[in-house]
């Protein structure tokens, strides 16, 4: 049977039956990484990018039903490529604001506006990776004026699958690494899904975590007792109807509404399409919430959840909630009980737990910076793979003035941190204090090598450790020890006078304490620190300034 219109509820399965489908190839997506050792797994980002917009609502037209897709998927958002994704699903939203549903042509065209959206989420867009995969295949599919969305699909997946094979020519580091571009590779598994779900196949999405999905933990409910008191209330979101028989939709006035729910609540989010309005609010009588609420529609769908039992990232066993307002602040990103508590001694007052093979969601970000309540906040995400997702987060707050920094690692955003200089009238100028302290700081670091590889003239093999500043190896052994020996060695130290050695959650004691001494042997001018750090991925991080 040919599809000549896609509707709200088609839409929502096919983005469902695309997550489906991803979802079975997540492992090849993540194996597809340049840098041989475990990084942002774009599989796991991607999926949890998708589905996020899966599980919005499929009652209402395609115009409602696109943007619900689009603001979970924002939400959702992890890692570079579940950011481009997002936009891409934002863009097509935004190409369909007002359909009751679409023809190949308006589809077609919506797609487009996605491209334009996805590139415009990059500051320095780079061929050879999914947006040129997304802006290839939306093109071909343009250009092709299907009849039908199964000739749109056919088109889009063919030029796609030429488009993905071409990357390595357009990306150098594809073709050193023998790879093709794994963001595209995703956007193709879930364009499959969607495509398949025309002839019918919508799938419900499985709710169990993806193998090595990095997915919140499940609250602990024993934190709440029958003695305990509520102190931070309620996290309250829905979806409302407008309904003609409580209200008039088009002439529907969000003020009355923002105010209610300002008097009973803070965090207020009120946003009208259509006649759906999507609310989002903290108070501590969600009942008053849907009550007010009642009288001018129904609810599409309710989430409330008590923010006691919501994980602090700070510290696991401290309930979640805002501090009174301040001039500024910090949130910065780290994994590991070590390193999250060297970036609290350093005055950050939220971290945000995450980093390399584990990045965290742009709602993981939302909810940092309303806890940390501040005119402005300073962001280090301290991972290349990361900034992007805090950038979107950025946008998406408006109750501060969010400046987030482009530390790509540990060490830039420690030295970022130790030069802060308090200065309530120059949030300009301590911005760029701490962008200026990044600026030479070496971040080395020894992992196990994850696959077969060529790095910088070098042949690596799986299960070797090695060492490596940024994407460039230096030294490789079987020995974990002789691999650090070998990265001191390949140091420079230069004019730096400190270096901190900050072992992970797999390395030896005494490993680190003769790691730790082989740099005192050969550099004796520079002071050195050690931090049982805990992180995961590195064994070692080596940070010189």
């Amino acid at each position: 049977m040919e599809t000549r219109k896609i509707d709200g509820a088609l839409y929502r399965g096919m983005v469902a039956a695309g997550a489906a489908n991803l979802r079975r190839h997540v492992a090849e997506i993540n194996d597809l990484n340049v840098f041989p050792i475990p990084d942002g797994d774009t599989g796991d980002n991607m999926l949890l990018t998708v589905e996020g917009g899966a599980h919005a609502s499929a009652d209402a037209d395609l115009s409602t039903v696109s943007r619900d897709v689009a603001d979970r998927m924002l939400l959702s958002a992890r890692g570079n490529s579940g950011v481009i994704l997002s936009q891409f699903f934002d863009g097509i939203a935004a190409g369909l604001e007002g359909a009751t549903d679409a023809d190949p042509a308006l589809f077609a065209a919506a797609l487009l506006t996605g491209v334009k959206h996805a590139y415009g989420a990059v500051i320095q867009p780079t061929e050879g990776t999914i947006l040129t995969v997304a802006r290839e295949a939306s093109q071909a599919a343009a250009d092709r004026k299907p009849d039908t969305a199964e000739e749109l699909f056919a088109a889009f997946l063919s030029e796609a699958n030429r488009s993905l094979a071409r990357t390595p020519d357009l990306l150098p580091v594809l073709k050193e690494a023998g790879v093709v571009d794994s963001g595209g590779a995703g956007l193709i598994r879930i364009a499959e899904g969607m495509s398949a779900a025309l002839s019918g196949e919508l799938p419900e999405i499985d709710l169990a975590p993806a193998v090595g999905a990095n997915r919140p933990e499940t609250p602990d409910y024993d934190r709440f007792t029958e003695d305990s008191v509520l102190e931070f209330g309620y996290c309250t979101e829905l979806l409302l109807r407008l309904m003609r028989a409580k209200t008039d939709p088009a002439q529907f006035d969000l003020k009355p509404l923002i105010a209610y729910l300002e008097s009973i609540g803070n965090s207020v989010v009120a946003v009208k399409t259509g006649t759906v309005v999507k609310i989002h609010v903290h108070t501590m009588t969600p009942q008053l919430v849907l009550a007010f609420c009642q009288q001018y529609g129904e609810f599409l769908s309710v989430k409330i959840e008590n923010m006691s039992l919501q994980h602090n990232s700070l510290d696991g066993n401290t309930p979640a909630g805002k501090r009174d307002r301040k001039p500024f602040g910090v949130v910065a990103v780290a994994c590991g009980e070590g390193l999250i508590s060297m970036f609290r001694a350093l005055g950050a007052d939220e971290v945000v737990n995450g980093g390399q093979s584990m990045n965290p969601s742009a709602q993981d970000f939302l909810d940092a910076f309303d806890r940390v309540n501040a005119d402005v906040i300073f962001v280090l995400p301290n991972n290349g793979n990361v900034i992007l997702t805090a950038r979107q987060a950025a946008e998406l707050y408006t109750d501060s003035d969010v400046r987030v920094l482009p530390s790509k690692t540990i060490g830039e955003g420690h030295s970022a941190l130790t030069m802060m200089t308090p200065e309530p009238d120059d949030y300009d100028g301590m911005e760029q204090d701490m962008t200026d302290a990044m600026a030479g700081v070496v971040t080395a670091g020894v992992s196990v090598c994850s696959r077969d590889a060529e790095n910088n003239d070098r042949v690596l093999y799986k299960g070797e450790y090695i060492g490596f500043i940024g994407d460039r190896v230096f030294s490789a052994d079987n020995d974990s020890l002789d691999a650090a020996r070998g990265l001191v060695d390949e140091i420079d130290f230069g004019d730096h006078e400190i270096c901190i050695l900050v072992s992970g959650e797999d390395a030896d004691p005494e490993e680190a304490e003769e790691i730790a001494g082989y740099i005192r042997q050969s550099h004796p001018g520079c002071e050195l620190y050690e931090v049982d750090g805990g992180q995961a991925v590195y064994r070692y991080l080596m940070i010189v300034e």
